[in-house]
């Protein structure tokens, strides 16, 4: 039952059966992105830490709020026969959770959650709607904008690299350049 973690067509099937939204699935797909190349830097489990990062917010939609997400998904995860590695690196995602991030893998997957969605956004305001045209210095000029991408915590994202021990800038580059690779996927 171990081979779940590592087939992505079963965590896209379940991604699809959760996830509905078009939003949501792109931001599925951009994390798990930046975290497979992550992954490969690191010379680790490209396919189990892509499928972490794939359904990391696979319940967000049917679940929403804190005292739901991510809990309702790595219920649902467990029963489907995910081992507990990979069901604590999604609920370490969450700084609510009560999982403190530990493994690489965790650190990772909080780095890369909001960033490669405030790069996205950052993508849709460039006038060709390209990742190509989407510099470092053009993400930090719209992190200090409060208004752009409300939504997106900028602590978290200061955050996620300090955990990771990488300098912001670099952290931003190498999810830009991650996501330019897979753009045609993205949609960006």
């Amino acid at each position: 039952m171990d081979d779940i973690v590592r087939n992505r067509e079963q965590c896209w099937q379940i991604l699809n059966e959760y996830t509905k939204g078009e939003a949501l699935i792109k931001h599925a797909l951009a994390v798990e992105t930046c975290v497979r190349a992550y992954a490969k830097k690191f010379n680790d489990d490209i396919k189990f830490w892509g499928n972490v990062a794939l359904l990391h917010d696979f319940d967000y939609e049917m679940y929403p709020t804190e005292q739901e997400h991510p809990f309702k998904g790595s219920d649902i995860l467990k029963e489907k026969g995910f081992n507990e590695e990979f069901r604590n690196a999604i609920l370490s995602h969450a700084n609510y959770s009560g999982v403190k991030r530990e493994s690489k893998l965790q650190k990772v997957l909080f780095a890369c959650d909001e960033l490669a969605g405030f790069i996205t956004a950052v993508t849709y305001v460039r006038p060709s709607k390209t990742v190509d045209e989407v510099e470092v210095k053009s993400v930090k000029k719209k992190l200090k904008d409060k208004a752009f991408a409300r939504a997106v915590s900028r602590e978290d994202i200061r955050n996620g690299a300090e955990e990771l021990g990488i300098p912001l800038d670099e952290h931003i580059e190498f999810c830009i350049l991650a996501m330019r690779e897979n753009k045609e996927a993205l949609g960006l």
